[in-house]
């Protein structure tokens, strides 16, 4: 069984969570936040990467993987 705790937060905070929380536990409702944040950081971080990666990289990067794989192959 999973120890519970306590965290301090102010009642305005509580009340505007409790309001997007609706019937799920607080488990269930912090873990879908934090799901949710952490997929937001990747879809920023490959919005920023696709702003820096032009097709040319892409495609270097294709063709050294492909090379890569291949070599891979050959040591099995």
């Amino acid at each position: 069984m999973m120890s519970k705790t306590t965290i301090t937060i102010k009642s305005r905070t509580k009340f505007l969570l409790e309001k997007l929380k609706g019937n799920k536990s607080w488990d269930e409702f912090l873990l879908e936040i934090y799901h949710f944040i952490m997929r937001s950081e990747k879809i920023k971080a490959l919005n920023k990467l696709r702003e820096i990666v032009n097709n040319e990289d892409l495609e270097f990067l294709e063709k050294n993987l492909e090379e890569v794989r291949v070599k891979w192959k050959f040591k099995d």
